[in-house]
């Protein structure tokens, strides 16, 4: 290179100007400015010696953390109208895509995103600041302090295509970030649970109220069955009414056969035959049956009068005459009876069913990789930081040397050099702004 190079060396605040000479050629600009590094290769090199020590005592001083993770799978929503036909459509417009926003449209609801603001509610944030005394531990005096702390040492994210959702707990303790952890899925499970209130579990609610009501209900009209059953000797009108038909019709016969058998003795033996008077006695007993079987159209009596005279309840049988009065007020108790149990079977049979379907509502916090103890620190990378600061600090001091090799070459008549020496004489004439009287300082 045809070039000759003047060091014209300066003492200018112990900073070395490197000048060159008119010649003919002129060098690169890089190559000039390593010239002017090299010149001050010894400043550098203590530069780098001191980045280098101060680095690595930096990194030193660093405190370690530990990253601690788990990942949760959300449950698939609970089966409904809406996913059924959210299916169906996506299934007939052809893609998944198109059936998850169709699902989302019809009122589908992402559980991931559900569990993402869940994590990050404040319940649970006060849940662990408490457990794990993350006030003192973040050197925080108020809690709100602490819970971003927490949050930002606390990240959350979820995969697109599978759902699957990431937590991971930053902190200088690897069993407390492990901890963390477990806590932020034990906690999620019981609000999930708690706050669980979906159409089955308000349905549940809602059969089992009206479960007691009814139940209250049939106790009363079982009770007035019982009691109207009891006073009216009335258990089963109909088959009741078929026996007394199927007896008096038999009574009737013996009757008949009573009274062809007393013509014939009084004809063969007179009135005053001891036969005679036997069958005329059970032709009379005969008659007295029938009467009874047939009754009288008064209202019944519940109690009838023995030989001595003593009352006693009339149920043996049910009169004839009594059943269209009994058959009313009877078949109103048993049908309403019988509508009280139908509709109490009913409703226990779904109360169950409402019951298992409040079960599969409620999701459940699936966890795909438990939280375990970190065993390598995530920060700081010691190497990369002192090997990065160091050259870092380098080449600002580089870029420093080289802005001043510059700034000396400038003519001091220069224009731009004397504006540059007013301002700065300006600011350092500048005093502090006095903003209260002398009175009161």
């Amino acid at each position: 290179m045809s070039e000759e190079v003047r060091s014209n060396v300066s003492s200018a605040g112990n900073v070395v100007c490197v000048r060159l000479s008119s010649v003919s050629g002129s060098a690169p600009p890089w190559l000039y400015n390593l010239r002017v590094l090299w010149a001050h290769r010894r400043s550098l090199m203590r530069v780098l010696a001191a980045a280098f020590l101060v680095s690595l005592l930096l990194s030193l001083v660093i405190p370690k953390t530990y990253v601690s993770q788990v990942r949760i799978m959300p449950p698939e929503s609970s089966g409904s109208s809406s996913g059924l036909f959210s299916a169906l459509a996506g299934r007939a417009l052809g893609g998944d895509m198109l059936g998850g926003v169709l699902a989302s449209l019809i009122g589908g609801h992402n559980t991931g995103s559900l569990y993402v603001d869940l994590l990050r509610s404040t319940s649970i944030s006060n849940r662990l600041i408490d457990r794990f005394q993350l006030e003192s531990v973040y050197h925080k005096r108020y809690r709100m302090d602490a819970a971003k702390v927490l949050a930002r040492k606390t990240t959350i994210v979820q995969d697109k295509k599978s759902g699957v959702l990431s937590l991971k707990v930053v902190d200088i303790d690897p069993v407390r970030a492990r901890d963390m952890a477990q806590v932020y899925v034990d906690e999620l499970n019981t609000l999930v649970t708690r706050t669980g209130n979906s159409s089955a579990h308000q349905e549940r609610v809602f059969i089992e109220k009206r479960l007691q009501a009814v139940r209250g209900d049939l106790e009363r009209a079982q009770q007035a069955m019982s009691e109207f059953s009891s006073t009216h000797a009335a258990i089963d009108l109909k088959e009741q009414a078929r026996a007394t038909v199927e007896s008096q019709a038999k009574v009737q016969g013996a009757l008949i056969v009573a009274q062809s058998e007393l013509d014939s003795l009084r004809q063969l033996y007179g009135d005053g035959n001891v036969r005679v008077r036997e069958t005329d006695a059970r032709i009379a007993g005969l008659q007295r049956e029938l009467a009874k079987m047939g009754g009288s159209s008064s209202p019944l009596s519940t109690t009838q009068k023995d030989d001595a005279g003593d009352l006693t309840q009339n149920a043996s049988f049910l009169p004839l005459r009594q059943v269209p009065r009994l058959a009313v007020p009877f078949a109103n108790l048993y049908r309403e009876l019988h509508v009280q149990e139908t509709v109490y079977d009913l409703l226990t049979q779904q109360c169950e069913f409402v019951r298992i379907q409040e079960v599969k509502d409620i999701p459940a916090v699936n966890v795909i990789d438990a939280p375990e103890i970190p065993e390598k620190k995530s920060f700081p990378p010691r190497a990369l930081m002192t090997i990065g600061l160091t050259i870092a600090t380098v080449l600002l001091v580089s870029i420093g040397l080289l802005v001043h090799h510059y700034w000396l070459l400038i003519d001091a008549a220069d224009p731009r050099k004397e504006f540059a020496h007013e301002v700065i004489e300006s600011m350092k004439a500048m005093r502090p702004v006095r903003w209260l009287p002398r009175s009161q300082e």
